[in-house]
């Protein structure tokens, strides 16, 4: 085999490995040939996109699958244009620069039934040969959006139940938020006054739960899964009580993806009342990321992530190797997004039409 190792690999900009709206990625795309070979075209792809797949199946015979697919960017950067192009024996080290887009786009995330994905790409033709594809995916974290309507207002609700069957009475709760948004790692506090003039004790449960929901062909899938859940001490028969909790934020758990409705949040709070329906009330709470990192901060030492062995400096360059074309210095920016398509196109699949 001719090519030993086709590989793609980006250096990290902050100690985290996370990437957000606006950055420049550097990378190189490394080509080693175990004799002198030509090559037809080598390309960049830079690419995010949802992905959401499932089946249900109806009795024996009826299997229905459902999918969808919607695309946030796709740039396409020519390394070397379409032609022929001579490298010799050795490990080369093609570099690149892509700007991430700066829109509203999803973190990354998966799950059993989604994905999102954002990843680098690239592509190598030669003639009369199968194209080789390599691809590094990265961590995109969106920039927090402090837009959403109601993000910082306070939250309010209140509900009532009267208990006919088992007692008597009526329960009250009246539920106060300071805002919806909060930082992963942050404290909520909700603050819940209770009024049960009933003959029954009320024992009030809080549920912080995070909602998953995917869009397909017309039909949606969804599942719920409680992040953290909290109890307090009864309250008694005919007494009224304020509640005040305290709940943290896990720092590791996911931020909201709303552009897309992947992932949303809500805090449930409960009066659990033996032998009766339970009053409760839901409120919508939006995690935003706490990462707070500058835009192209160096790490302390040097770090590369992606597909492949890393490049050695040691190694011969581009420059000292390729015979027919001056290098691409590392810094060169991309062209301007709007020159290149955010939609499919055909450098999407293969020479069989398949999606890579």
């Amino acid at each position: 085999m001719t090519i030993t190792d086709f590989s793609i690999e980006y250096d990290s900009i902050n100690r985290q490995n996370i990437f957000t709206n606006g950055d420049t990625m550097n990378g190189r795309i490394i080509v080693e040939v175990s004799k002198e070979t030509t090559i037809q075209s080598l390309t960049f792809f830079g690419k995010g996109k949802a992905k959401v797949s499932w089946h249900e199946q109806y009795g024996q015979y009826d299997h229905r699958y459902y999918s969808s697919v919607e695309k946030y960017y796709d740039v396409k950067q020519h390394i070397l244009r379409y032609g022929t192009e001579t490298i010799t024996k050795g490990r080369h080290a093609f570099p690149f620069a892509f700007k991430i887009p700066d829109r509203k786009m999803p973190s990354s995330f998966k799950s059993g039934t989604g994905r999102i994905v954002h990843k680098v790409t690239a592509e190598l033709r030669q003639t009369m040969k199968l194209t080789k594809t390599a691809k590094a995916h990265f961590t995109f974290v969106s920039k927090a959006d402090r837009n959403i309507p109601g993000l910082m207002e306070d939250q309010h609700d209140f509900t009532d139940k009267r208990l006919s069957i088992f007692g008597s009475g009526t329960v009250a709760m009246d539920v106060h938020m300071s805002r919806m948004g909060y930082q992963q790692g942050e404290d909520l506090q909700v603050n819940v006054i209770i009024h049960n003039q009933s003959s029954r004790a009320v024992k009030p449960k809080f549920v912080l739960y995070k909602k998953q929901s995917f869009f397909a062909q017309g039909q949606s899938r969804g599942c719920t899964k409680e992040v953290v859940k909290e109890k307090v001490q009864p309250i008694d028969a005919y007494s009224n009580k304020t509640v005040t909790k305290v709940i943290n934020i896990p720092r590791e758990l996911p931020s909201s993806i709303l552009n897309c409705g992947m992932v949303e949040y809500r805090l449930k709070i409960t009066l659990n009342i033996k032998y009766a329906m339970d009053p409760k009330i839901t409120l919508p709470i939006v995690v935003l990321p706490a990462f707070d990192v500058p835009a192209q901060t160096q790490p302390p030492g040097p770090a590369t992530f992606g597909v492949g062995t890393f490049w050695n400096s040691n190694q011969p360059t581009r420059s000292q190797t390729t015979q027919h074309r001056a290098a691409p210095q590392p810094l060169d920016l991309p062209p301007p997004y709007e020159a290149h398509a955010m939609y499919p196109s055909s450098s999407n699949t293969d020479k069989y039409g398949r999606l890579r």
